[in-house]
């Protein structure tokens, strides 16, 4: 096992951070490295907004729900989706059409925004994980996205999707136990024994559940399929949809 493999698997979300900011050399690498990550026909179609103001960071970790280590970290990054950079490519080529406003506005073209960012996103966590740093993702952005995007100031067809809170780490975190690679990795085709996945899901339950208990002393007990079921139970950011076709990303 090499060193990079060594990194990527002792990946964990890191919730507390030393007072101390990155250097702008680290920041550098770390944006370097997110794009140096695979992108669909080299469209590059994302934007990273890297947080320095703590007034800002401050009120970002309000919208995302209370989440302190938004604020408190080494440095903070949102990855976004940006076709705004591919329409002025059109407008600059003067192909600005119906034909291209409905590739912009196409599920495909979403599609194809969210993973390059994704894929940007990991190739940055890995590259911060393999400085000693540590990373934890956000997802809480997207509570109050319309007051997110407000705040960063994004153009019309550019759309905050997570972000990504990096700096030393305080307190190194448990790893959590994954899924079993026999539950996730199926060879030619999709496992087809319902019965075969129930079982593994059982196994499971049984880890997490030891995992949480070892954790909390007892206190907590929780079964995986538990979690997943309860927070189907809530739907959540149900104005996405709106929200993309007021930035000028109706899917079609």
């Amino acid at each position: 096992m090499n060193e990079t493999i060594r990194t990527i698997l002792d990946h964990r979300s890191i919730r507390s951070y030393l007072d101390k900011p990155l250097t702008d050399e680290q920041t550098a690498a770390i944006v370097q490295s997110a794009q140096a990550a695979s992108t669909s026909s080299y469209v590059q179609a994302y934007t990273i907004i890297g947080i320095k103001d703590p007034v800002k960071k401050e009120r970002l970790a309000e919208l995302a729900g209370g989440q302190a280590y938004v604020a408190k970290n080494g440095h903070f990054f949102i990855f976004c989706l940006d076709l705004h950079r591919l329409e002025l490519a059109a407008q600059l080529e003067g192909t600005l059409d119906s034909r291209t406003l409905q590739s912009l506005q196409s599920v495909e073209t979403f599609m194809v925004g969210v993973v390059d960012a994704s894929l940007a996103a990991q190739n940055a966590a890995i590259a911060a994980e393999s400085m000693g740093l540590g990373v934890c993702y956000i997802g809480g952005i997207r509570n109050k996205l319309g007051r997110v995007t407000e705040l960063l100031q994004t153009p019309d067809r550019v759309i905050p999707l997570f972000g990504m809170s990096v700096g030393y780490p305080k307190n190194r975190s448990d790893k959590k136990p994954r899924l079993p690679m026999s539950h996730i990795y199926h060879e030619d085709v999709y496992k087809q024994s319902t019965e075969e996945l129930r079982d593994e899901l059982h196994q499971y339950n049984r880890v997490i559940s030891e995992y949480y208990a070892a954790r909390t002393g007892g206190e907590r007990k929780d079964r995986w399929t538990e979690s997943m079921a309860k927070l189907l139970q809530n739907p959540k950011r149900l104005f996405m949809k709106a929200l993309l076709g007021e930035k000028k990303l109706p899917l079609e």
